[in-house]
């Protein structure tokens, strides 16, 4: 642009002022052209930058996804360390509760080799109690005879089942015991047979503790009882089958209980009344 002002100003100072109309056209022509080269010029970086932007809009998407993701194995990193720190926690618990499952074991099996070892030493005591039992129980007055026996025969079955521990053997032979110690403390009527001169005669008989086994006949005509030094029943007089007769009924629970009068020892020998 300055090289064309200065042709205008020579074509001024020549006062051809007939060309001037045409000089000034042209020049405007020459400007034109200019501007629009200068135009295409700008056009050029311009595309570069618009380009340039867009694929710097791409780079930011990426930037961004990748961050998302980033953020996303940050998450799951710091979750998966909780679920390992909770792991390790289990872990060092279940070491511990494995550890006194096995002393638990350890235990237990040291009792099981103390209760087989007790066993062996305990066996032949039970069996001795049982044989004690049964000597017992032949030296006793004669009541309920059959069924005592038949208890103590129940004990040397169990003694010979294997299905049976030793604490249920030994509770058993205990429980036999205490029921022979209540004898001793209980007053007891019950019928039964007694064997006179080869016949077995019904009766009733009247137990008061260890001290005495009476009988009466069902007809009310005898009464008897146990005689220890004889080994034998012995009738009693008279005298006794009043007694006799409201022992059973207290024995029954058909009267209140009172004192009673019953042998001792040997009694006097008496025909009947």
């Amino acid at each position: 642009m300055m090289t064309l002002g200065a042709t205008a100003k020579e074509i001024v100072k020549a006062g051809n002022w007939a060309g001037n109309s045409l000089l000034i056209a042209s020049a405007a022509v020459l400007m034109l052209a200019g501007s629009t080269a200068s135009a295409q010029q700008l056009d050029q970086p311009i595309d570069r930058r618009v380009e340039a932007n867009v694929s710097g809009a791409e780079s930011q998407r990426r930037v961004e996804t990748m961050s998302t993701a980033t953020d996303e194995l940050i998450s799951a990193y710091r979750l998966t360390n909780k679920k390992i720190e909770s792991l390790n926690i289990f872990n060092r618990q279940l070491s511990e509760v494995i550890v006194s499952q096995n002393e638990e074991l350890a235990s237990l099996q040291r009792q099981i080799d103390d209760v087989e070892e007790v066993g062996r030493s305990v066996t032949p005591l039970m069996l001795k109690m049982i044989d004690s039992l049964a000597q017992f129980i032949e030296v006793d007055i004669p009541f309920l005879s059959e069924k005592r026996r038949a208890r103590v025969d129940g004990l040397r079955v169990l003694m010979r089942r294997s299905d049976v521990a030793d604490a249920e053997r030994y509770r058993r032979i205990l429980e036999a015991y205490q029921v022979e110690s209540d004898f001793g403390r209980t007053i007891e009527a019950y019928a039964g047979l007694l064997e006179k001169d080869g016949i077995e005669v019904p009766v009733d008989y009247l137990r008061v503790g260890r001290i005495g086994l009476i009988y009466q006949t069902r007809d009310l005509e005898e009464v008897g009882a146990w005689n220890a030094e004889i080994g034998a029943f012995e009738l009693l007089d008279s005298s006794y089958f009043n007694w006799v007769a409201e022992g059973l009924r207290v024995a029954k629970k058909q009267s209140a209980p009172q004192l009673i009068r019953v042998p001792l020892g040997q009694p006097e020998q008496g025909g009947q009344s």
